[in-house]
């Protein structure tokens, strides 16, 4: 696992006056579960104003994401839990999802913190969800990394 380098995701943000959505699937509900708690933590320790709208699965975040953003989101979470299987469709949602999120961002110009778990098997999903005996949260990440990028550009808007 690759927790090695990540930026502090507890350090202490002031979200007041962000207005976030939060954009979840609902595949592998243990998991997707475990992520928009950890988002939430974040969001609430940051004082930020946020929504939690569920999608089929990670194929519709995207469009989801950019409709939130361009309804007046400051930022938008993207949580969503992909597994490999026996066949590309792993290989073509995952694309999907990373690629359109990537875009959303460029096109909007506002953040979108990415916490697609793109995994070969559910024990990893488990391990990354912020559930207790989970070694990472990263749904708690993805929540701080939108709130602090949502913020860099409103200093940049204002300096």
């Amino acid at each position: 696992m690759s927790g090695a380098g990540a930026p502090d995701a507890q350090e202490k943000i002031d979200g007041s006056g962000l207005r976030v959505v939060v954009v979840a699937g609902t595949w592998h509900e243990e998991i997707t579960d475990g992520l928009i708690a950890g988002a939430e933590r974040t969001l609430d320790a940051a004082g930020a104003d946020y929504s939690v709208v569920r999608v089929p699965g990670s194929f519709e975040l995207p469009v989801v994401a950019k409709g939130a953003l361009d309804a007046g989101a400051d930022a938008v979470v993207a949580l969503g839990v992909i597994i490999r299987g026996g066949t590309p469709h792993f290989e073509y949602v995952s694309s999907a999802a990373t690629d359109g999120l990537t875009r959303v961002a460029l096109d909007t110009g506002k953040p979108v913190g990415f916490g697609v778990l793109t995994l070969d098997d559910e024990a990893q999903g488990l391990d990354r969800a912020g559930l207790p005996g989970s070694r990472e949260d990263k749904g708690a990440e993805s929540a701080h990394a939108a709130l602090t990028t949502a913020l860099t550009l409103r200093s940049l808007r204002t300096a």
